[in-house]
């Protein structure tokens, strides 16, 4: 039930602040606001205020703001969103993927002042420390290690009796013990484990002698302007990462090579914030970071029925300098929306087969509030 609370929270966070960035930015414009809605209808609950009505709605995947005239109609109002100027009609577009950038940047910072999970050097210096581990980074297939069931993630807490404080203290033990059966006690979750393998004598140069590649991480903490501004360069770094993955996957769908498209729905973002949320705080603040800056992304693609799709449209109308066809823009956003739809439906049907023992525990807790 921890799960389900702490995921619609975090979406409804995610929504609420990309909605109002398009609420605070078209009313600036001089739009008329009809309406400013928290999930999809139907509408469990609203209230009207002014000329807005707010609403709260029974589909807690998104939100919306209504504005008078932007299937549109209206044109002649003053304040209908199709008769503002371009630029404006821009910065209201845009509006709700900069407050989530901007959600991220203060998350960040956030975690860089309370301490986030960094990966580090051996000596490392700088900032505040805490929690220093040796991780478990990638284990190649065939190796000591992955025969040995040796995860990522794993945390190396002794080598056969000898602690373990550094990637080097690793590195030492096994090149001076190569052949020599060796006990590794790791921590994975809540759980100690021991795992008894032989490092190689012989093995590829770029594997090592177990087949593992570690990582020094803790917990770093910065003083307050510092952490601010490493809140936002992480932004900036984690949004390029995005979009040279993105690109990367549209490249190799476009030159026919095999395309990553293990993308999650609902319940696989469930999934993941429960595990981000049993490793704590500072883990929980770098995923919703993560979230809102996907969210951001997408929003801004030029697909119908999206921020960028709606960009894409109203640029096309600048340059044209005539106003397209409603009808048509309307049916284009509407299939996109479909589209979209049906795509969640599928991944969500995913998720459920990859999650399965998770997901049905989790529906045989939570059954009972239904019936």
């Amino acid at each position: 039930m921890t799960t389900i609370i702490i995921f619609v929270l975090i979406l409804g966070l995610l929504v609420l602040v990309h909605e109002l960035g398009h609420f605070i930015v078209a009313k600036k414009a001089g739009a008329k606001i009809e309406e400013f809605g928290i999930g999809f209808p139907p509408r469990l609950f609203s209230v009207k205020k002014g000329e807005t009505r707010y609403s709260l709605n029974l589909i807690p995947l998104g939100g919306f703001v209504k504005i008078l005239g932007e299937d549109g109609d209206d044109k002649k109002d003053p304040r209908s969103f199709a008769s503002l100027k371009y630029w404006k009609k821009v910065l209201v577009l845009i509006a709700g993927v900069s407050m989530n950038m901007v959600l991220a940047a203060v998350l960040l910072s956030i975690g860089f002042k309370i301490g986030l999970p960094t990966a580090i050097s051996d000596d490392y210096q700088n900032g505040e420390l805490r929690d220093p581990k040796v991780q478990v980074l990638e284990v190649t297939d065939g190796s000591p290690a992955k025969e040995n069931d040796i995860q990522i993630g794993d945390q190396i807490l002794t080598i056969s009796g000898h602690e373990i404080q550094t990637v080097t203290d690793v590195q030492q033990y096994i090149n001076e013990n190569k052949g020599v059966e060796t006990t590794v006690t790791l921590k994975r979750g809540d759980k100690i484990l021991d795992k008894t393998l032989t490092p190689r004598t012989e093995y590829p140069e770029d594997e090592g002698a177990t087949g593992v590649a570690l990582v020094r991480t803790a917990i770093v903490s910065y003083p307050f302007f510092e952490s601010i501004w490493k809140g936002i360069v992480a932004t900036l770094s984690l949004t390029i990462t995005i979009v040279v993955t993105f690109a990367e996957i549209i490249k190799n769908l476009l030159v026919g090579e095999k395309a990553s498209l293990d993308v999650a729905g609902p319940v696989g973002i469930a999934v993941m914030t429960n595990q981000a949320a049993k490793m704590g705080i500072p883990y929980l603040l770098q995923f919703t970071a993560l979230l809102s800056v996907n969210l951001a992304i997408i929003n801004i693609l030029p697909i119908p029925a999206l921020d960028g799709g709606r960009l894409l449209f109203a640029t096309v109308e600048k340059i044209r300098r005539k106003p397209m066809n409603k009808k048509t823009e309307n049916m284009v956003h509407l299939i996109g929306f479909t589209v979209l739809m049906l795509l969640m439906v599928v991944v969500t049907f995913r998720d459920v087969i990859k999650f399965k023992d998770i997901f049905f525990n989790f529906w045989e807790s939570i059954k009972g509030i239904f019936s």
